[in-house]
């Protein structure tokens, strides 16, 4: 890889990751633009430069990890349906992630879905995620199994599996940011381990490249997060859902043109 895609791929991972868009369907449109390889240290690169990610909802919302030993039990509930289908499943979803039609699609679906999610969970009563019952976790981690399917989002599953459960928009959005953290943490250390023990190393200079990629995607998550829940909360979903749509089209439009397209 360049430093040129190092530092374009952490942007966009550190902009959507959080973002109900779905980072994999960027990713694909990015890396066809500019024709990247998904080499093996692509692929890791791309799961990896998660933990910067993953620092910035500890760094921005640091206190809510010290209330009580009750948050972290809420989260676990949340987080065991996606890792129980994923790991009794992950043929078929591997299958699934070789597919950017199923991106595209997924992205036009889901878009529309947020089209209308504003008017349809419009009356919320919890506008603070720690208020949240066992079972509400569990509901909004069985909506977090959507994301199994690549395009969907596990940020806008979540979002819109919380908003089921009356939470506000500001409260369905952390509570996805909070889930994220179990999730991704444990696909970068699975992709760790796939990469080495696949036989693959690390150069210097990826060492390097993936501590670039990191603190990138770090900042701009920071950027991203706190603008995203201003918008939310002010404006709803309405406007990313028709993002979706549009980056769902444009996928599509590749693929019937004749591109090659491929997931990292």
């Amino acid at each position: 890889m360049t430093w040129f895609e190092v530092v374009v791929l952490a942007i966009v991972e550190g902009l959507t990751e959080f973002l109900p868009v779905s980072s994999t369907g960027h990713m694909i449109i990015v890396t066809a633009l500019m024709g990247i390889s998904p080499t093996a240290f692509v692929k890791l690169f791309t799961i990896a430069i998660q933990l910067g990610t993953i620092l910035s909802v500890l760094v921005l919302y640091y206190k809510r990890f010290f209330r009580s030993l009750t948050f972290y039990y809420k989260l676990a509930v949340a987080a065991v349906p996606a890792a129980v289908l994923g790991f009794l499943f992950s043929d078929a979803i591997d299958g699934l992630l070789e597919s950017p039609l199923i991106v595209g699609i997924s992205l036009v679906i889901g878009g529309v879905i947020l089209l209308f999610v504003d008017k349809w969970f419009n009356k919320p009563r919890i506008d603070d995620s720690d208020e949240i019952s066992y079972g509400q976790a569990l509901k909004i981690g069985l909506f977090q199994c959507l994301a199994l399917i690549p395009g969907t989002s596990r940020s806008a599953s979540t979002i819109v599996g919380g908003m089921t459960q009356h939470l506000s928009r500001k409260a369905a959005a952390e509570f996805s940011f909070f889930l994220a953290i179990p999730m991704m943490f444990g696909a970068t250390l699975l992709k760790l381990k796939d990469h080495f023990e696949d036989g693959n190393g690390l150069s210097g200079a990826e060492i390097n490249q993936l501590i670039v990629g990191n603190v990138i995607g770090f900042i701009v998550a920071i950027v991203a997060i706190k603008s995203f829940i201003g918008v939310v909360s002010k404006y709803g979903f309405k406007a990313f859902g028709w993002y979706r749509i549009i980056v769902g089209g444009i996928i599509i439009a590749l693929l019937i043109s004749g591109h090659s397209l491929q997931i990292i």
